[in-house]
Protein backbone atom coordinates (compact mmCIF):
# COMPACT_ATOMS: atom_id res chain seq x y z
CA UNK A 1 0.00 0.00 0.00
CA UNK A 2 2.51 2.71 -1.32
CA UNK A 3 2.35 5.01 -4.24
CA UNK A 4 6.28 6.08 -5.27
CA UNK A 5 6.57 9.44 -7.58
CA UNK A 6 8.98 9.28 -10.41
CA UNK A 7 11.81 10.03 -7.83
CA UNK A 8 10.80 6.81 -5.70
CA UNK A 9 9.34 9.58 -2.80
CA UNK A 10 6.58 7.63 -1.45
CA UNK A 11 3.24 9.61 -0.11
CA UNK A 12 3.17 9.57 3.90
CA UNK A 13 1.73 12.65 4.76
CA UNK A 14 -1.84 14.61 3.71
CA UNK A 15 -2.13 18.17 4.42
CA UNK A 16 -5.02 19.84 4.54
CA UNK A 17 -6.45 23.18 4.22
CA UNK A 18 -9.74 23.81 5.53
CA UNK A 19 -10.23 27.59 4.50
CA UNK A 20 -8.67 30.14 2.72
CA UNK A 21 -9.18 33.23 5.29
CA UNK A 22 -7.15 33.86 8.47
CA UNK A 23 -8.14 36.78 11.03
CA UNK A 24 -3.87 37.82 10.93
CA UNK A 25 -2.23 39.77 7.87
CA UNK A 26 1.47 38.65 8.23
CA UNK A 27 3.13 40.21 5.11
CA UNK A 28 5.09 37.26 4.93
CA UNK A 29 1.90 35.05 4.02
CA UNK A 30 -1.41 37.42 3.42
CA UNK A 31 -0.41 40.99 3.26
CA UNK A 32 -2.95 43.19 4.36
CA UNK A 33 -2.65 45.69 1.00
CA UNK A 34 -3.41 42.41 -1.05
CA UNK A 35 -5.86 40.69 1.23
CA UNK A 36 -7.93 43.27 1.93
CA UNK A 37 -11.83 44.23 2.51
CA UNK A 38 -12.45 43.52 -1.49
CA UNK A 39 -10.15 40.60 -1.43
CA UNK A 40 -12.45 37.52 -2.45
CA UNK A 41 -12.10 34.30 -0.65
CA UNK A 42 -13.76 31.53 -1.30
CA UNK A 43 -17.84 30.89 -0.85
CA UNK A 44 -18.69 27.96 0.96
CA UNK A 45 -20.05 25.91 -1.85
CA UNK A 46 -16.59 25.91 -3.40
CA UNK A 47 -15.24 24.60 0.12
CA UNK A 48 -15.06 21.05 0.19
CA UNK A 49 -17.72 19.45 3.17
CA UNK A 50 -17.03 17.81 5.81
CA UNK A 51 -18.21 14.77 4.65
CA UNK A 52 -16.09 15.34 1.36
CA UNK A 53 -12.34 16.31 3.49
CA UNK A 54 -13.58 12.84 5.20
CA UNK A 55 -14.07 10.66 1.97
CA UNK A 56 -10.63 11.81 0.53
CA UNK A 57 -8.70 11.16 3.37
CA UNK A 58 -10.09 7.50 3.68
CA UNK A 59 -9.33 7.28 -0.07
CA UNK A 60 -5.34 8.52 0.20
CA UNK A 61 -5.04 6.49 3.47
CA UNK A 62 -6.47 3.19 1.32
CA UNK A 63 -4.65 4.19 -1.62
CA UNK A 64 -1.02 5.20 -0.09
CA UNK A 65 -0.82 4.43 3.42
CA UNK A 66 -0.62 7.98 4.93
CA UNK A 67 -0.66 7.68 8.94
CA UNK A 68 -0.77 11.64 9.07
CA UNK A 69 -2.98 14.20 8.59
CA UNK A 70 -2.48 17.87 9.45
CA UNK A 71 -4.81 20.85 9.05
CA UNK A 72 -4.12 23.79 7.58
CA UNK A 73 -5.19 26.97 6.23
CA UNK A 74 -5.43 30.31 6.22
CA UNK A 75 -6.22 29.87 9.75
CA UNK A 76 -8.16 26.03 10.19
CA UNK A 77 -9.89 27.99 13.33
CA UNK A 78 -11.89 30.25 11.26
CA UNK A 79 -13.68 27.37 9.56
CA UNK A 80 -17.07 26.54 11.44
CA UNK A 81 -17.33 23.34 13.45
CA UNK A 82 -13.78 22.35 13.02
CA UNK A 83 -13.84 19.56 15.76
CA UNK A 84 -16.34 18.22 14.13
CA UNK A 85 -14.31 17.53 11.31
CA UNK A 86 -11.64 16.55 13.93
CA UNK A 87 -13.36 13.71 15.33
CA UNK A 88 -15.05 12.14 11.23
CA UNK A 89 -10.95 11.68 10.57
CA UNK A 90 -10.11 10.62 13.61
CA UNK A 91 -12.60 7.50 12.53
CA UNK A 92 -10.45 6.78 9.85
CA UNK A 93 -8.98 2.96 10.13
CA UNK A 94 -5.29 3.62 10.15
CA UNK A 95 -5.07 7.29 10.89
CA UNK A 96 -2.39 7.79 13.88
CA UNK A 97 -1.77 11.17 14.07
CA UNK A 98 -3.94 14.41 13.15
CA UNK A 99 -2.43 17.71 14.07
CA UNK A 100 -2.92 21.37 13.24
CA UNK A 101 -0.95 24.31 12.72
CA UNK A 102 -2.59 27.93 13.76
CA UNK A 103 -1.95 30.92 14.76
CA UNK A 104 -2.97 29.95 18.01
CA UNK A 105 -5.49 32.93 18.79
CA UNK A 106 -8.41 31.20 18.92
CA UNK A 107 -7.16 28.40 20.46
CA UNK A 108 -8.18 29.39 24.17
CA UNK A 109 -11.94 29.10 23.09
CA UNK A 110 -11.30 25.78 21.15
CA UNK A 111 -8.50 23.71 22.25
CA UNK A 112 -10.30 21.07 24.45
CA UNK A 113 -12.93 20.71 22.20
CA UNK A 114 -10.22 19.94 19.33
CA UNK A 115 -8.43 17.32 22.04
CA UNK A 116 -11.58 15.50 22.89
CA UNK A 117 -12.13 15.10 19.40
CA UNK A 118 -9.18 13.60 18.72
CA UNK A 119 -7.06 16.22 17.73
CA UNK A 120 -2.90 15.03 18.89
CA UNK A 121 -0.57 18.37 18.42
CA UNK A 122 -1.26 22.07 17.27
CA UNK A 123 2.17 23.43 15.92
CA UNK A 124 1.88 27.28 16.82
CA UNK A 125 3.25 30.30 14.97
CA UNK A 126 4.85 33.31 16.71
CA UNK A 127 7.84 34.76 15.16
CA UNK A 128 8.83 37.10 18.15
CA UNK A 129 7.77 38.06 22.17
CA UNK A 130 7.94 41.88 21.60
CA UNK A 131 4.95 43.14 21.39
CA UNK A 132 5.14 45.60 18.96
CA UNK A 133 7.39 43.89 16.11
CA UNK A 134 4.74 41.52 16.49
CA UNK A 135 2.06 43.71 15.86
CA UNK A 136 3.66 45.28 12.52
CA UNK A 137 4.04 41.35 11.47
CA UNK A 138 0.89 40.12 11.87
CA UNK A 139 -0.92 43.39 10.58
CA UNK A 140 -3.95 42.91 13.10
CA UNK A 141 -2.44 44.80 15.93
CA UNK A 142 -2.83 41.14 18.26
CA UNK A 143 -0.38 41.23 21.18
CA UNK A 144 2.09 38.64 22.33
CA UNK A 145 0.05 37.65 24.77
CA UNK A 146 -2.76 36.52 22.31
CA UNK A 147 -0.82 33.70 21.23
CA UNK A 148 0.59 33.15 24.82
CA UNK A 149 -2.88 32.39 25.95
CA UNK A 150 -3.78 30.09 22.95
CA UNK A 151 -0.19 28.23 23.73
CA UNK A 152 -1.35 28.01 27.30
CA UNK A 153 -5.23 26.39 26.66
CA UNK A 154 -3.40 23.96 24.24
CA UNK A 155 -1.47 22.66 26.75
CA UNK A 156 -3.93 22.55 29.47
CA UNK A 157 -5.98 20.70 27.10
CA UNK A 158 -3.02 18.02 26.77
CA UNK A 159 -2.11 19.23 23.16
CA UNK A 160 1.45 18.16 21.72
CA UNK A 161 2.60 21.71 20.95
CA UNK A 162 5.36 22.82 18.65
CA UNK A 163 6.37 26.37 17.67
CA UNK A 164 7.32 27.73 14.90
CA UNK A 165 9.29 30.98 14.02
CA UNK A 166 9.76 32.83 10.61
CA UNK A 167 13.25 34.59 10.85
CA UNK A 168 13.61 37.17 8.51
CA UNK A 169 16.88 39.10 8.20
CA UNK A 170 16.20 42.75 9.87
CA UNK A 171 13.12 42.09 10.74
CA UNK A 172 13.45 39.25 13.90
CA UNK A 173 16.70 37.80 14.02
CA UNK A 174 17.58 39.27 17.19
CA UNK A 175 14.63 37.19 18.24
CA UNK A 176 16.17 33.98 17.95
CA UNK A 177 17.84 34.03 21.30
CA UNK A 178 14.99 35.37 23.09
CA UNK A 179 12.43 32.94 21.30
CA UNK A 180 15.18 29.86 22.41
CA UNK A 181 15.34 30.65 25.99
CA UNK A 182 11.77 31.11 26.21
CA UNK A 183 10.27 28.42 24.80
CA UNK A 184 13.23 26.05 26.67
CA UNK A 185 12.17 27.23 30.17
CA UNK A 186 7.77 26.97 29.05
CA UNK A 187 9.66 23.23 27.31
CA UNK A 188 8.16 23.52 23.90
CA UNK A 189 10.04 22.59 20.97
CA UNK A 190 10.78 25.67 19.26
CA UNK A 191 11.70 25.55 15.16
CA UNK A 192 13.26 28.53 13.12
CA UNK A 193 12.09 28.58 9.71
CA UNK A 194 13.74 30.26 7.11
CA UNK A 195 11.85 33.12 4.87
CA UNK A 196 10.68 31.24 1.72
CA UNK A 197 9.49 32.15 -1.20
CA UNK A 198 5.90 30.87 -0.63
CA UNK A 199 3.40 32.45 -3.39
CA UNK A 200 3.73 35.71 -5.22
CA UNK A 201 2.64 38.58 -2.84
CA UNK A 202 5.06 38.74 -0.35
CA UNK A 203 7.88 40.41 -2.10
CA UNK A 204 10.65 37.55 -0.81
CA UNK A 205 14.02 38.21 -1.87
CA UNK A 206 17.36 36.06 -1.14
CA UNK A 207 18.81 38.56 0.84
CA UNK A 208 16.01 38.90 3.15
CA UNK A 209 16.68 35.04 4.40
CA UNK A 210 18.66 34.28 7.56
CA UNK A 211 20.32 31.17 6.99
CA UNK A 212 20.43 27.94 8.98
CA UNK A 213 24.42 27.96 10.03
CA UNK A 214 23.33 31.73 11.06
CA UNK A 215 20.65 30.78 13.63
CA UNK A 216 23.10 27.94 14.97
CA UNK A 217 25.78 30.13 15.34
CA UNK A 218 23.62 32.65 17.45
CA UNK A 219 22.30 30.14 19.80
CA UNK A 220 25.54 28.31 20.23
CA UNK A 221 27.34 31.46 21.91
CA UNK A 222 24.73 31.30 24.65
CA UNK A 223 23.35 28.20 24.89
CA UNK A 224 25.47 25.05 22.68
CA UNK A 225 23.79 22.55 20.42
CA UNK A 226 24.38 19.27 18.84
CA UNK A 227 22.56 18.02 16.06
CA UNK A 228 20.70 14.66 17.24
CA UNK A 229 18.93 12.04 14.52
CA UNK A 230 15.27 12.49 12.97
CA UNK A 231 12.38 11.12 14.81
CA UNK A 232 11.41 9.39 10.70
CA UNK A 233 12.64 9.68 7.15
CA UNK A 234 11.49 12.71 5.38
CA UNK A 235 11.14 15.49 8.69
CA UNK A 236 11.42 19.08 7.32
CA UNK A 237 13.01 19.80 10.16
CA UNK A 238 16.78 19.48 11.15
CA UNK A 239 16.95 18.06 15.15
CA UNK A 240 19.25 19.95 17.62
CA UNK A 241 19.34 19.40 21.16
CA UNK A 242 21.19 21.59 24.48
CA UNK A 243 24.01 19.91 24.96
CA UNK A 244 23.71 17.41 28.47
CA UNK A 245 19.87 18.03 28.04
CA UNK A 246 17.18 16.21 26.47
CA UNK A 247 15.51 19.88 25.14
CA UNK A 248 15.16 19.95 21.27
CA UNK A 249 14.97 22.94 18.73
CA UNK A 250 14.36 22.32 15.24
CA UNK A 251 15.59 24.74 12.23
CA UNK A 252 13.38 24.18 8.68
CA UNK A 253 15.86 25.36 5.87
CA UNK A 254 14.40 24.85 2.76
CA UNK A 255 15.83 27.46 1.15
CA UNK A 256 19.73 26.62 2.28
CA UNK A 257 19.88 23.60 2.60
CA UNK A 258 16.99 22.14 0.86
CA UNK A 259 15.23 18.24 1.48
CA UNK A 260 13.17 18.13 -1.89
CA UNK A 261 15.62 14.64 -2.31
CA UNK A 262 12.68 12.89 0.83
CA UNK A 263 9.35 14.91 0.79
CA UNK A 264 6.63 12.87 1.24
CA UNK A 265 3.89 15.62 1.68
CA UNK A 266 0.88 16.37 -1.04
CA UNK A 267 -1.10 19.48 -0.15
CA UNK A 268 -5.14 19.50 -0.17
CA UNK A 269 -6.34 23.30 -0.65
CA UNK A 270 -9.65 24.17 0.47
CA UNK A 271 -11.52 24.03 -2.55
CA UNK A 272 -10.31 20.72 -3.59
CA UNK A 273 -7.02 20.87 -5.41
CA UNK A 274 -4.27 18.45 -4.99
CA UNK A 275 -0.33 20.52 -5.10
CA UNK A 276 2.23 18.12 -4.94
CA UNK A 277 4.99 20.30 -3.62
CA UNK A 278 4.35 23.54 -1.65
CA UNK A 279 5.82 25.92 -4.06
CA UNK A 280 3.64 24.28 -7.05
CA UNK A 281 2.24 26.36 -9.53
CA UNK A 282 -0.87 24.44 -10.57
CA UNK A 283 -3.10 21.82 -8.54
CA UNK A 284 -4.94 18.92 -9.48
CA UNK A 285 -8.88 19.02 -9.58
CA UNK A 286 -10.06 16.36 -6.98
CA UNK A 287 -13.66 18.25 -6.07
CA UNK A 288 -14.83 18.04 -9.81
CA UNK A 289 -14.67 14.21 -10.36
CA UNK A 290 -15.54 13.95 -6.96
CA UNK A 291 -18.81 16.06 -7.41
CA UNK A 292 -19.33 14.04 -10.37
CA UNK A 293 -20.10 10.88 -8.58
CA UNK A 294 -16.64 9.63 -9.34
CA UNK A 295 -15.95 5.98 -7.30
CA UNK A 296 -13.54 5.41 -4.93
CA UNK A 297 -11.57 3.64 -7.10
CA UNK A 298 -11.55 6.53 -10.09
CA UNK A 299 -10.34 8.62 -7.19
CA UNK A 300 -7.64 6.37 -5.71
CA UNK A 301 -6.60 5.92 -9.45
CA UNK A 302 -6.72 9.56 -10.32
CA UNK A 303 -4.85 10.53 -7.12
CA UNK A 304 -1.87 7.67 -7.76
CA UNK A 305 -1.65 8.57 -11.43
CA UNK A 306 -0.73 12.70 -10.02
CA UNK A 307 1.46 11.52 -7.22
CA UNK A 308 3.11 8.81 -9.78
CA UNK A 309 3.86 11.13 -12.56
CA UNK A 310 5.26 13.64 -9.60
CA UNK A 311 8.95 14.97 -9.87
CA UNK A 312 8.78 18.11 -8.04
CA UNK A 313 12.12 19.84 -6.56
CA UNK A 314 11.93 23.53 -6.77
CA UNK A 315 13.92 24.68 -3.69
CA UNK A 316 16.91 22.10 -5.22
CA UNK A 317 16.40 24.15 -8.37
CA UNK A 318 15.18 27.61 -6.70
CA UNK A 319 17.46 29.91 -8.27
CA UNK A 320 16.47 29.26 -11.93
CA UNK A 321 12.20 29.11 -10.98
CA UNK A 322 12.61 32.25 -8.03
CA UNK A 323 11.00 34.08 -10.64
CA UNK A 324 7.80 31.84 -11.35
CA UNK A 325 5.14 33.84 -11.83
CA UNK A 326 2.64 31.49 -10.91
CA UNK A 327 2.98 30.08 -7.84
CA UNK A 328 0.52 28.87 -5.25
CA UNK A 329 0.28 31.47 -2.03
CA UNK A 330 1.01 29.92 1.27
CA UNK A 331 -2.52 30.88 2.65
CA UNK A 332 -4.25 28.89 0.73
CA UNK A 333 -2.41 25.26 1.01
CA UNK A 334 -0.88 26.21 4.63
CA UNK A 335 2.84 25.81 4.83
Amino acid sequence: MSINDRLGRPLRDLRISVTDRCNFRCHYCMPADIFGPDYEFLKKNMLLSFEEITRLAAIFRKTSGIRKIRLTGGEPLMRKDLPTLVKMLSSIDGIEDIAMTTNGSLLPKYARALKDAGLHRVTISLDTLDDERFKKINGRDVSVNTVLKGIDAAEEAGLGIKINMVVQKGVNDSDIVPMAKFFREKGHVLRFIEYMDVGNSNGWKLDDVFPKKEIISQINKVMPIEPIDPNYKGEVATRYRYKRTNEEIGIISSVTDAFCSTCNRARLSAEGKLYTCLFASKGYDLRGPMRNEATDEEMAHLISNIWGKRQDRYSEERTEHTKRSSKIEMSHIGG
